[in-house]
């Protein structure tokens, strides 16, 4: 499937809200301000496959709202993650961070580097984050950090 993955800008605001909400995903907090830290994955079209997105707190960044349609191969799932790493980096984050509750998931995340840490080695300025307050809230919630 060649296609490209960029980041997003203003411009894709509506298509990547649409795409969320299609995907149950919560996108009320998605802006114009935030929109720089998703990253798009489209098919040679410009048709949006895949989204990726990081919320930014301190240095640390917190990955969110991974969307990809049935038919993205798992290569182009690694690329997208492959290419938020360089964005944080960009950004000047230390850290990368996820939750998930799909232990089915784990391998997937420890082949890309990331290693499962405790609640309580999540940084303070976490807890600010309502994003991370309803993830604490979620049954069987795992954390996994990533050093960049």
């Amino acid at each position: 499937m060649p296609g490209c993955i960029r980041k997003a800008n203003k411009e894709d605001m509506t298509v990547l809200k649409e795409f969320l909400l299609r995907a149950n995903v919560k996108a009320d907090d998605l802006t114009e301000e935030t929109a720089c830290c998703f990253l798009l994955l489209e098919d040679e079209t410009g048709a949006l496959k895949g989204t990726l997105g990081m919320e930014m707190i301190a240095e640390f960044g917190i990955l969110r709202s991974l969307v990809v349609t049935s038919d993205q191969a798992e290569k182009q799932i690694y690329i997208l993650f492959e290419q938020m790493v360089e964005l944080a980096k960009d950004k000047g984050m230390r850290s990368l961070f996820l939750a998930t509750n799909k232990s089915v998931a784990l391998p997937f995340f420890n082949l890309l580097g990331f290693k499962k840490v405790g609640r309580g080695d999540l940084p303070l300025e976490f807890y600010q984050s309502q994003h991370i307050r309803h993830v604490l809230n979620v049954d069987n919630s795992l954390f996994l950090k990533i050093s960049i």
